[in-house]
């Protein structure tokens, strides 16, 4: 087993340096919506973590500022590898495509599975 991108080489510093920065200005999950309490520490469920936007193993980048939010640790495990479709328009949105039992805290209608 290889470890991911973000975690060695060349991305590892960015992906470091990123990861401070969006701790000291982001104080909002970015999939749920709602406040990071940012005293908590793992392993509670609903301490901060870094979610990338567009999952590494889905071509996201590892390191880039643009593809990392602030989240929830069990919103972050809960949305997996699925890509966040937030769309704000009148487009038909996609349905939730796998098995899991999501939390209830935001429209997971909004999330979708990609294929490559």
């Amino acid at each position: 087993m290889s470890l991911r991108a973000d975690k060695q080489g060349k991305h590892r510093v960015a992906y470091e340096k990123n990861k401070k920065r969006i701790l000291k200005t982001q104080n909002i999950c970015g999939i749920c919506g709602k406040p990071v309490n940012k005293k908590l520490k793992s392993p509670d469920p609903m301490s901060p973590v870094i979610d990338h936007m567009i999952p590494v193993s889905k071509g996201g980048h590892p390191s880039a500022i643009e593809n990392l939010q602030l989240a929830h640790w069990t919103c972050n495990r809960q949305k997996s590898d699925k890509m966040f479709n937030n769309q704000q328009n009148n487009q038909q949105e996609k349905k939730v495509i796998g098995n899991r039992n999501l939390p209830q805290s935001i429209n997971w209608g909004l999330y979708s599975s990609t294929k490559k």
